[in-house]
């Protein structure tokens, strides 16, 4: 484990415990929490074939797709002005908004301040859609065709914005860019402005919906993909020794987060507590993680400090995971420094394994469901580990849910991302 006196006096516990009152999700496995939740401890796969004809000719054909019909939950001026990211980000949005009590934005009816309110969401490739979208019309059209509303929908922060114009933020919108740990990454920055004093209420998360030939020939030709096109619900294995690489997913998921203090005070039903965060960088490769992963250690360690827990009280790990080669064995390595033996006594959860990696949106989907498992004192199942990789020594949750002990615990959830963004959220059971 990774110590140091420095690390000791700047980690005290923080003025201000921050609970988690709100959950929303949008994900390949269910539409809503409820549903995503049951099918996360149900052990079903959201992954399947690309059904439309430009996938054809591409080397990878599978991803796990939000199911549900936007244009449903959402009216018509919104589904037109929003890319799908922002459409998602907005639906996951207001589900957490309302699970946490709130009807309407700050400064209306909800009873909230709204200079005390903020929003803090990330997205990986902004509106990639409606880039490719827009590029095409104007190819064909001319500039003329191209909508009014194109610049607000792909511009990476759109889904921050649109879910701080939702809940009236005036305490700052925030859009955070780091790739497949934005979402994770928002969630401690969310975490980090209640502490310190800066906003009472945060709704944190994130969204991705890029599953569009550019970016699925992309990640092929770096060969981070599966290429088990002819089984697709088997094709994100975690840990398993036959991975061959992720599976491309979109989706969205939201928390509302706020200082115990504030909870406690309006009598809001508290899922679990934030305890702890911290975010290292790798500063390795672009798109490899370290191999020995010691910046995610530190991040693990940091986030364990800083809580005021021990590596021992983390009884539960929803693992970043993607089925990668090199990046699950190197994730392998670095909770083993992180957490050293406590880690033989930790039930770790690989919940890619079913939805896919949904890029940003995937840490927010992965703290939602951490927060689950300590609410529910259940951690979900791993699917697809047949045959566990040996250098990996982790005790993966397999097929079934496992019961978490009843006495009070904490879990992790850790994420990275290319270029080498590490982070490690520490939660703790109320």
């Amino acid at each position: 484990m990774l110590r140091s006196d420095s690390v000791r006096q700047c980690s005290a516990r923080a003025a201000s415990d921050v609970a988690v009152t709100g959950l929303g999700a949008l994900t390949p496995i269910g539409s809503g929490v409820a549903k995503t939740w049951a099918a996360a401890l149900g052990g079903i796969s959201g992954v399947g074939e690309i059904d439309e004809s430009w996938a054809d000719e591409l080397p990878v054909r599978i991803a796990a797709r939000v199911r549900a019909d936007t244009g449903q939950m959402l009216s018509r001026p919104e589904c037109r002005h929003l890319d799908r990211s922002g459409q998602l980000a907005l639906i996951a949005g207001r589900e957490a908004w309302e699970d946490a009590g709130y009807k309407g934005a700050a400064g209306g009816g909800c009873g909230l301040d709204p200079r005390r309110v903020a929003t803090v969401f990330g997205c990986g490739m902004g509106g990639l859609g409606t880039t490719l979208d827009q590029y095409e019309a104007m190819s064909a059209k001319g500039a003329r065709s191209i909508s009014p509303f194109s610049v607000t929908m792909l511009m990476p922060n759109g889904p921050a914005a649109v879910l701080g114009l939702e809940t009236g933020a005036r305490a700052g919108v925030h859009a955070v860019v780091s790739a497949c740990a934005s979402g994770a990454e928002s969630v401690a920055r969310a975490t980090e402005l209640i502490r310190l004093g800066h906003a009472d209420v945060v709704l944190a998360g994130g969204s991705e919906a890029i599953v569009r030939p550019l970016a699925i020939a992309g990640f092929a030709a770096m060969r981070a993909l599966s290429t088990r096109n002819d089984d697709p619900k088997r094709a994100s294995r975690p840990f398993d020794k036959n991975r061959d690489g992720f599976v491309m997913g979109e989706g969205a998921a939201a928390l509302v987060l706020e200082s115990t203090e504030h909870a406690r005070a309006r009598g809001a039903r508290v899922y679990c507590e934030i305890a702890g965060s911290a975010t290292t960088a790798d500063s390795h490769h672009i798109a490899q993680p370290h191999p020995e992963g010691g910046e995610l250690a530190q991040a693990i360690d940091l986030s364990v400090e800083r809580s005021g827990l021990s590596p021992a009280d983390v009884v539960h790990i929803n693992a970043h995971a993607t089925s990668t080669p090199t990046g699950d064995l190197a994730e392998s390595r670095a909770l083993r420094r992180g957490l050293g033996t406590a880690l033989d006594h930790a039930a770790v959860s690989a919940t890619k394994s079913m939805t896919g990696h949904l890029i940003a949106a995937a840490g927010a989907v992965e703290a939602v469901f951490t927060a689950l498992a300590l609410h529910h004192r259940t951690a979900p199942p791993s699917i697809n580990l047949d045959d566990q990789d040996s250098d990996i020594e982790l005790d993966v949750v397999r097929d079934e849910p496992r019961r978490l002990p009843d006495r009070p615990i904490a879990a992790l959830s850790t994420s990275l991302g290319f270029g080498g963004h590490n982070v490690a959220l520490a939660f703790r059971s109320v």
